[in-house]
């Protein structure tokens, strides 16, 4: 282990103990075969199905993926959970190597950060109460909506309102969702595989789940690294032929039950 390693997890190890508001930071390890290095990834384990904690274990389908990528590219690794904005922020200080948390593709985040080719296709869904009056993104302006802070959810419903009171943001969706259970908000806006995921787990919740293609557009979400970062080459083959060889399928339908669109992922 070299002196910039040895620096940086010690740089990492101070950030978890100041990042106090991220709770403690369970990780989850995985390992290649052709790597002396072990390189750490970041991640908010609050995402499920895509990562959440079973635990002390980080699990989803993010993980098994990244666990795939780490293993064709021979690279040993660390996952650690230190949370959504955090993690950002570990990126631009080169205290992890990347990241991944189902983590969407743009323009914006490309002027800071590099991203892997695209890993899982994803479009924005409201999350409501049943008997809910909300039919379309457009029905949401004038009410309280809860998004997760820094994610496209937000950005996206303030692309089509402004940004205003009514948009209220929280550290992750769980938070979100509880504020729709509580009645402080009338709907929440992430992810479709995360609101899709939370209304099957939680009938007796009565919420319903509604899509809206045509003001949500799709994304894509890929692992996200340091500007100019080390490894970003070998991740980057290694989730293509994960893709190509048909272990990615395999991941994603134990995850989610249905056949991916790897077409949509050739970009």
């Amino acid at each position: 282990m070299n002196l910039k390693r040895k620096l940086k997890l010690g740089i990492i190890g101070l950030s978890a103990a100041f990042l106090v508001a991220c709770g403690s930071t369970p990780a989850d390890s995985g390992s290649g075969s052709g790597s002396e290095e072990k390189l750490i990834v970041g991640t908010d384990a609050a995402y499920a199905p895509f990562e959440s904690l079973d635990g002390e274990k980080i699990v989803g389908f993010d993980v098994e993926l990244l666990n795939a990528v780490m293993k064709e590219a021979g690279l040993e690794y660390e996952l650690k959970n230190i949370g959504w904005e955090p993690l950002f922020i570990a990126l631009q200080n080169n205290e992890v190597d990347a990241g991944i948390s189902a983590i969407t593709i743009n323009d914006e985040r490309k002027k800071s950060y590099d991203f892997s080719s695209p890993y899982f296709e994803s479009v924005n869904m409201i999350l409501a109460k049943e008997g809910t009056s909300i039919k379309s993104a457009k029905d949401l302006e004038g009410k309280k909506v809860s998004v997760q802070n820094g994610t496209t959810g937000q950005e996206a419903l303030e692309k089509m309102f402004g940004a205003n009171e009514n948009i209220k943001k929280y550290e992750n969706n769980v938070l979100a969702i509880q504020a729709l259970l509580n009645g402080e908000v009338e709907a929440v806006v992430a992810d479709n595989a995360v609101v899709q995921e939370y209304a099957k787990n939680n009938p007796d919740k009565k919420l319903v789940t509604i899509t809206d293609k045509e003001n949500f557009e799709s994304e894509f979400y890929g692992i996200i690294f340091p500007k100019d970062g080390e490894h970003q080459e070998e991740i980057n083959k290694a989730v293509k032929k994960v893709i190509e060889d048909g272990k990615y399928a395999e991941i994603y339908k134990k995850w989610f039950g249905e056949e991916p669109n790897v077409d949509a992922l050739k970009q």
